[in-house]
């Protein structure tokens, strides 16, 4: 067992902080803060967020010296590490750091969108779906064009269950959006032609930008068979108003659209992470073993083709760094953990 520390670099209450973790105990960890004189109330979930001045004590107590990306890594490895969608109230901080470090200096335009991503009536099309695309997208490429990420932002930004016109609005509001902030049109082009992408989730060979947005959004198919209910659950949430029979009949066609793509996932990488299980889940489903929703599997209305994604760490998941929280991700994905005394979830140290 082993005491591991990220090099000081979060800012909080005009210091900056490091990450201390354990790759096995959380008692190991605990007795270490205590011999330190760290206070617990320092410690969050999973890890302790010390400030700049303890960094070298730590250091001499044992804390051994390692990488944002690679403590991270080690958290995750442990088994110890507290998923960001368990840390509902980290969300919005983890998904603005993010945000920042996509489109710097555009901070409004970010809660703008995150306010739309809050809207009572999403289940399933909320923050955490959002940052689980995020994530997806970093875990299968660690450093995407950013038109990918921003594609993520606006796919769903507006969502009044409409499959296609719900898109379509979506790739306006992102064309104008990212006209005012500055963004050059070839870029904006890109942007909202990827968020009409999501309406089908159907790239064209060689798109490699449409692939890795399209397989993070349908990661959501290839989870663990209770992960995959929850999805089900949230996603009938979102289309309450349709009846039963009206719901069960625009699910079973979307999932059988579904099936009959090959492959599933176009990016080599995410095949073997989620194809086997996202057939095995849908197939059940269609069988009778699930409940979902019109809508696609992960997408919610009739029409549509999943959505959900992977991952679950907070704004710093795989690869995003930020106060706040180790993300999540597989080696190598990532970026490190978790930021200043913002809550583990809220933020990773960038790749």
């Amino acid at each position: 067992m082993a005491i591991y520390i990220d090099p000081p670099s979060w800012p909080a209450h005009g210091t900056v902080f490091s990450h201390l973790v354990s790759d096995r105990s959380l008692t190991e960890l605990h007795e270490m803060a205590a011999a330190a004189g760290i206070s617990d109330r320092a410690f969050d979930r999973d890890h302790y967020d010390v400030p700049k001045r303890r960094y070298a004590q730590l250091v001499a107590l044992g804390a051994r010296e390692v990488s944002g990306a690679a403590l991270v890594r080690l958290l995750i490895g442990s088994g110890l590490r507290i998923p960001a969608r368990q840390r509902n109230e980290s969300l919005r901080a983890a998904l603005l750091y993010r945000w920042n470090a996509i489109l710097p200096g555009e901070e409004p335009l970010g809660a703008a969108l995150l306010a739309r991503w809050s809207e009572p009536h999403r289940h399933y099309h909320g923050r955490t779906h959002l940052l689980a695309v995020l994530e997806a997208i970093d875990r299968l490429d660690s450093a995407p064009p950013r038109a990918v990420p921003l594609a993520a932002w606006f796919h769903d930004a507006v969502y009044d269950g409409v499959p296609l016109r719900d898109e379509e609005e979506s790739a306006h509001l992102a064309s104008s959006a990212l006209m005012k902030a500055g963004l050059a049109g070839r870029d904006v082009a890109a942007v909202a032609r990827l968020v009409r992408l999501t309406a089908h989730h159907r790239p064209e060979p060689g798109d490699y930008d449409g692939g890795l947005l399209c397989d993070a959004d349908l990661s959501v198919l290839g989870g663990s068979a209770p992960e995959y209910r929850r999805y089900l659950t949230a996603v009938r949430l979102d289309y309450a108003h349709l009846s039963d029979a009206d719901f069960a009949t625009g699910r079973a066609a979307v999932v059988r659209s579904l099936l009959a793509l090959e492959p599933l996932y176009s990016t080599p990488r995410a095949r073997p992470l989620w194809q086997e299980a996202a057939r095995r889940n849908l197939a059940g489903e269609l069988s009778g073993a699930g409940d979902g929703g019109p809508g696609g599997a992960g997408d919610g209305g009739p029409g549509g083709a999943g959505d959900g994604g992977a991952g679950d760490g907070g704004p710093g998941g795989a690869g995003d760094g930020g106060p706040g929280g180790a993300g999540d991700g597989g080696a190598g994905d990532g970026g490190a953990g978790d930021g200043g005394p913002g809550g583990a979830g809220d933020g990773g140290a960038g790749e």
